[in-house]
């Protein structure tokens, strides 16, 4: 398996807006928003988002809510301070993060799917658990599960900002069942002024069997609450229990 490169979240940062605008995470915010009034025990006002990225899912979230935003990639966290000038974003890693402070639910979303090993999962299910107060619970996903991992699937979006136009395709494959990653191959097709440039770009994410997400999360601490519809993503509803 070659080299995990993430250009996505670094120099081809930009090109994330153009293809996956903000419109397209509302439904998302707003799923995390029932969720946190549908089983906190706390009346939620300070959220948690780990793993940011360029601030989408923020742009709903913050019209309910006090956000705090931490990502590793600088890039992504200049776009989301751009977006979002009222979050307070920070950078960090998910695994390794102290804030100083806990809020009434903390979030993780598709970031979550570059946790690698158990060791990555329990890191950041513990971030979590430190900054959440008893009573709140902690929403994330699992994108991929053992088991369930549909082989050389690819997709594309497209999107244009100006005299920009860029198509992006995603390939996920599995050269090795028996480990916990697996291989994400980005293609991008950018034209400015209809002139073409064409970058590609390869990330690692992580895949394991549901009891794994389901027996880390109960070895951090949390109660969980498993949304479970047969297919993948997997929604997990976790309480800090007080």
């Amino acid at each position: 398996m070659q080299s995990d490169q993430r250009r996505l979240y670094s120099d081809l940062a930009w090109v994330w807006p153009i293809v996956s605008p903000k419109e397209n995470y509302v439904e998302d915010a707003e799923e995390f928003c029932q969720a946190v009034w549908g089983y906190s025990q706390l009346e939620a006002k300070e959220i948690l988002h780990l793993g940011c990225g360029g601030g989408h899912l923020d742009f709903t979230l913050k019209k309910y809510f006090a956000v705090t935003g931490v990502d590793v990639s600088d890039e992504m966290l200049a776009l989301a301070r751009q977006l979002n000038p009222e979050v307070d974003y920070q950078s960090g890693d998910m695994r390794s993060v102290r804030l100083d402070k806990t809020f009434d639910a903390v979030l993780i979303a598709d970031s979550i799917g570059y946790m690698l090993t158990v060791d990555d999962l329990r890191a950041t299910f513990t971030t979590a658990y430190v900054h959440l107060k008893p009573g709140g619970i902690f929403y994330t996903y699992a994108e991929e599960v053992t088991g369930r991992f549909r082989q050389n699937r690819t997709g594309y979006d497209t999107g244009s900002a100006g005299s920009v136009d860029v198509a992006f395709i995603e390939n996920r494959y599995d050269p090795d069942p028996s480990d916990t990653t697996y291989e994400m191959v980005f293609v991008y097709l950018i034209r400015h002024g209809g002139h073409l440039t064409v970058e590609t770009d390869r990330h690692l994410g992580g895949v394991f069997p549901l009891e794994i997400w389901l027996d880390t999360l109960k070895e951090v601490g949390f109660a969980v609450r498993l949304t479970e519809d047969g297919i993948v993503p997997v929604t997990f509803v976790c309480v800090k229990q007080i």
